[in-house]
């Protein structure tokens, strides 16, 4: 006898023949729309915002500040930055933006990370949308085929985004010297660029690769103590992956920013001392 519970023929989706053979494609009642909304919103945002910025080939060093989004500059065409992270390893046949070569290794850091995969399948693709809400799609392969399964590099541009965070400490170094290069002074810009950093490595090394590079394939962490503390500490970051994804992806970009406004002249960077 029929119950009207039986999985319907129609494939795909909420209809597929493995589903429950329920009409509304979800039961939640709330606003479960809002956190992928507000998701895409973001990353749209960032994503409009640096590609403007890393094509603008301008405006991105007021001494002695330089934009997290053209360090370290490898091309020819840099502009001269006294003691900066200046590496010409692009001769003169490079023509574009010099923030094109190494914004790829930041950039694709956070789009194979774990946290922003879930949010951008999510925010983007509807896959799913939200927790209890079934994707409306016929067919699901996961990240087994071309091209997201590319995203198992997210290990190898780790080690990439270690050498941009020095980079970039290195910069927040240089920032407590003044416009002419003398040491032992701090503006604005400078308390901007440690901020930054400091959300650029926690978010670092909250990351699911880093926790396993330090902790992994431990058979006893008491043989090894000094791992343990270190994946303990990783560990209590990687609770904070998502709130350290967003904070550090603001601060890079309020970073570069500020040191837009600088260098077009806006306004002249305040001198605390």
């Amino acid at each position: 006898m029929a119950t009207g519970t039986e999985p319907q023929q129609n494939s795909g989706g909420v209809r597929s023949r493995t589903r429950a053979a329920i009409a509304a494609p979800h039961l939640r009642t709330d606003r479960w729309w809002l956190a992928p909304a507000c998701t895409a919103a973001g990353l749209l945002a960032f994503v409009v915002y640096s590609t403007w910025r890393a094509f603008a080939n301008a405006d991105y060093y007021a001494a002695p500040y330089v934009s997290p989004f053209y360090s370290p500059c490898l091309a020819e065409n840099c502009r001269s930055m006294r003691a900066g992270p200046n590496a010409d390893l692009f001769g003169g046949w490079w023509g574009i933006s010099p923030a094109i070569i190494i914004l790829i290794f930041p950039l694709g850091f956070r789009l194979t990370c774990y946290y922003y995969r879930k949010a951008y399948y999510r925010a983007f693709w509807a896959s799913p949308p939200a927790c209890a809400v079934a994707e409306p799609h016929r067919t699901y392969t996961g990240e087994t085929h071309f091209p997201l399964v590319l995203q198992n590099v997210h290990r190898y541009f780790f080690y990439a985004a270690l050498l941009v965070a020095g980079v970039l400490t290195y910069d927040t170094v240089l920032a407590f010297r003044d416009e002419q290069y003398q040491w032992g002074h701090m503006g604005l810009g400078t308390l901007v660029f440690l901020a930054n950093i400091v959300l650029i490595w926690a978010y670092t090394l909250s990351c699911h690769s880093c926790r396993h590079i330090v902790g992994g394939k431990l058979k006893h962490f008491s043989k090894h103590p000094v791992r343990y503390r270190a994946w303990q500490f990783v560990g209590r970051l990687n609770a904070r992956h998502m709130l350290l994804a967003w904070t550090s992806l603001v601060s890079v970009a309020l970073a570069d920013f500020y040191v837009y406004l600088v260098a077009s002249g806006v306004f002249d960077d305040p001198r605390f001392f």
